[in-house]
């Protein structure tokens, strides 16, 4: 198998296994602490990584410094509904609503960047809805806060993106710099605001390694991208699906029926569907102008 995508699949076993460390703080700690703890160990971690060319100290020098800000406020913010809802719903449902951001990016897209959608584009995003209807079938249950959550941290995310699209020349330790920064400030004096505790030696252990796999997911991730082109590894996000069944079954007595089951199948392929026709739209669009350029 091609070596970017085992090195991405191994990024997402990683994180889908600090989501499984989260879930098992629920209750031990306010999401606040959670946020705060899980942002300061990963971004210690992270400052052992450089990017080539780039330098940690000088992190708050941007070139696009109020996309740069949104991005952080808004990845702050997917942050802390993510951990809520960890902390509150089954894994399976978490994700089955997390995985609608790339539908929420084409939504936006059209918004924000003025970009036309094919009929198989609009296809993607109405299979994926019915996916989550059939994770999570409201109507057949009471939907909790934590599904909200997961929903409003799907579409946190999506803005992330559509923003991260306008400012792909922008340095990755800016970048990272302002979403730990932002995190820590916030979490921190959220935290203290209601109520701090100081975590037992045991929870601290949980606390670093879910630093740990974020970080180390992060590093997974940035190794594949420069292995593997990126619409080889991006199908590999949806392999958390299948961690999430297993997690949740192992270690929290969640066990999916057969309905969940198909419900998650077709959100993968709504996503997986979104991303091939983007990737078919892309390499039009550079035909089209490399041909225009010999013409």
């Amino acid at each position: 198998m091609n070596t970017g995508v085992l090195l991405a699949l191994a990024a997402y076993a990683v994180y889908a296994w600090g989501d499984g460390l989260i879930k098992s703080l629920g209750g031990e700690l306010t999401i606040f602490q959670i946020g705060f703890f899980n942002i300061l160990f990963s971004g210690l971690f992270l400052v052992l990584v450089k990017p080539a060319g780039e330098d940690w100290r000088n992190f708050w020098q941007m070139r696009r410094p109020i996309r740069v800000h949104a991005r952080a406020a808004i990845g702050m913010a997917a942050g802390i509904l993510s951990v809520y809802a960890f902390t509150s719903i089954p894994l399976t449902e978490v994700y089955a609503l997390l995985f609608l951001a790339p539908l929420f990016v084409t939504l936006l897209s059209i918004i924000f960047l003025k970009e036309r959608v094919g009929i198989w584009r609009w296809l993607a995003v109405l299979a994926g809805f019915v996916g989550v209807l059939m994770v999570v079938k409201p109507g057949l249950r009471a939907l909790e806060l934590g599904h909200l959550a997961a929903l409003g941290g799907a579409f946190c995310a999506a803005l992330s993106i559509i923003l991260m699209r306008t400012m792909a020349s922008e340095r990755q330790t800016a970048v990272l710099g302002m979403l730990v920064a932002y995190g820590l400030a916030f979490n921190g004096a959220a935290a203290a605001y209601t109520g701090f505790a100081v975590p037992s030696w045991s929870i601290l252990v949980i606390l670093v390694l879910t630093g740990a796999c974020t970080a180390a997911g992060s590093r997974l991730q940035f190794l594949a991208t420069r292995h593997s082109p990126a619409n080889l590894i991006a199908p590999t996000h949806y392999s958390q699906m299948i961690w999430a069944v297993l997690i949740g079954a192992a270690f929290f007595n969640e066990f999916p029926d057969a309905v969940s089951l198909i419900g998650l199948l077709i959100i993968a392929a709504a996503g997986l569907l979104t991303l091939l026709r983007e990737q078919i739209r892309l390499g039009y669009v550079r035909f089209n102008r490399a041909t225009r350029g010999r013409l």
